[in-house]
């Protein structure tokens, strides 16, 4: 029947219509992710409007607070390493011993509060909570030339601190022989519940939460677009900045990827990868970098993870531990900053720790966290982030279209080739191997960094590649 064939093709257009348009349109949608407007300040929300008004801030000890921080290292109890052990099975007592020796005879902290207050910090309520700052502006500008801002987020267990060499770099380029063409204003907030920022009151305070609080930071310093630079838990923080304000965010610069959605493509590169680089998009840099794969992935994870399960299961508990002993503190931060600078540094007594960084800074850091009395609100953003599997969350399933940069360093506890990290970031407009340093990149090797950033900035600008995206 001619009209009962005709009903039938019509029914198919619509079909075929429907689906068209629901695809042109869902896929418009998943394109960005949800702001999140969330309350994280003590009790329930107040219905007067919140105060937005920026204070200037600085870092201050009282000696009671000293007194007390000395009195502990005196009573600390060590316990004797095995023999030859080095940093194998964590922090070495015996050169533990030695660290807090300096702590207590030389450490000068009232000098290294001069050196955290010789930039400009500011503190202001979002979202219920006090986010603290740096912000520092540029020494001088070329005429006609305006500073590109820059929002950089650190992650665990460092702080605001770790930019401390490379914001000069940035902000006052040419006086550092890397030109003036790009000058940076640089913004580095300490994430809520590390360092001087507060830390929320409520469960639920996800890496989307912490992003929708410095997005509104930097609305609220005026920056309508900006650019966003991190690593470890900074990169997890920018991506989802990129995610929620793709039009705000020029460009996403990252010295740490990971991946959260493995599949066949994945397991495939894994089993023959290392035969058949070309195959997979392998450079000979990546498959010396990731094989052999069980030693150079699955042990690792094994042997350096373990410390992730026990802050996204019960952070509180070993937490507490820490945050009254300043020794205890001082042995769980420090021996990630030997093996996540280097994993070699395993094999040394010393853990190879002033090999890339002062006591003076290592211990600034280690202090940050003991003044603040931050490292248990700290550790919970693993808890946060991680307690409902990995890759389950929204902005694990999400692409970033944002033009990203990656300085891949070849100490970082595991690489990700840019094979990988494309497949989540659909506009990396430059991957570089970086000769040398680990996770710590802008506090071990800030010059690095900086170039990396610099030269990604001058790509996205001359091709103007934030406004094809």
């Amino acid at each position: 029947c001619p009209s009962l064939a005709g009903i039938m093709l019509l029914e198919v257009f619509l079909v075929l219509g429907t689906l068209l348009i629901y695809f042109l349109f869902s896929k418009k949608k998943e394109e960005t992710l949800p702001f999140k407007d969330g309350w994280w300040g003590r009790g329930q929300k107040p219905v007067t409007k919140e105060d937005s008004s920026i204070r200037p801030f600085k870092v201050e000890t009282a000696e009671e607070e000293l007194s007390d921080l000395f009195r502990r290292l005196d009573q600390a109890r060590f316990t004797e390493p095995l023999e030859n052990s080095c940093f194998h099975y964590g922090t070495n007592s015996v050169h533990l011993r030695k660290v807090v020796s300096y702590w207590k005879n030389q450490f000068n902290w009232k000098k290294q509060v001069e050196v955290l207050n010789k930039y400009p910090q500011f503190k202001t309520k979002i979202q219920g909570i006090d986010i603290h700052f740096v912000h520092v502006k540029p020494p001088h500008l070329p005429e006609g030339q305006a500073a590109k801002p820059l929002l950089m987020v650190h992650g665990w267990p460092g702080s605001f601190y770790e930019f401390y060499k490379i914001i000069p770099l940035l902000t006052d380029p040419a006086s550092h022989g890397l030109g003036d063409e790009h000058i940076f204003e640089v913004i580095c907030p300490s994430i809520p519940g590390y360092g001087f920022s507060e830390a929320p009151h409520k469960q639920g305070f996800d890496s989307v939460s912490i992003a929708s609080v410095f997005y509104e930071l930097m609305l609220r310093l005026g920056f309508n677009e900006f650019y966003t630079q991190g690593g470890d838990c900074g990169w997890l923080i920018c991506t989802n900045l990129a995610q929620i304000a793709p039009s705000h965010v020029k460009g996403l610069h990252l010295n740490m990827v990971l991946v959260s959605k493995l599949g066949l493509s994945h397991l495939l590169s894994v089993l023959l990868g290392r035969c058949f680089p070309g195959l997979f998009g392998f450079q000979d840099e990546d498959v010396r970098r990731m094989f052999p794969f069980l030693k150079k992935w699955v042990y690792k994870i094994l042997s350096e993870f373990g410390y992730a399960h026990i802050q996204t299961t019960k952070p509180d508990t070993v937490g507490c531990g820490l945050n009254d002993s300043p020794v205890g503190l001082a042995a769980y931060i420090l021996e990630k900053f030997s093996s996540w600078t280097d994993m070699e540094f395993q094999n040394l007594e010393d853990g190879g720790l002033e090999r890339k960084f002062s006591l003076d800074d290592l211990l600034t850091n280690i202090m940050i966290y003991w003044v603040s009395g931050c490292i248990v609100s700290s550790m919970r953003f693993y808890k946060e982030n991680l307690q409902k599997g990995i890759g389950t969350q929204k902005h694990g399933k999400l692409t970033v279209q944002v033009p990203t940069g990656i300085a891949a360093f070849p100490n970082e506890i595991l690489h990700i080739p840019q094979a990988w990290a494309k497949k989540k970031y659909t506009n990396i407009v430059s991957f570089h191997f970086m000769p040398r340093g680990g996770h710590f990149a802008a506090f071990e090797e800030p010059e690095l960094l900086a170039k990396d950033i610099l030269q990604f900035v001058d790509k996205v600008e001359k091709e103007q590649l934030w406004k094809k995206k």
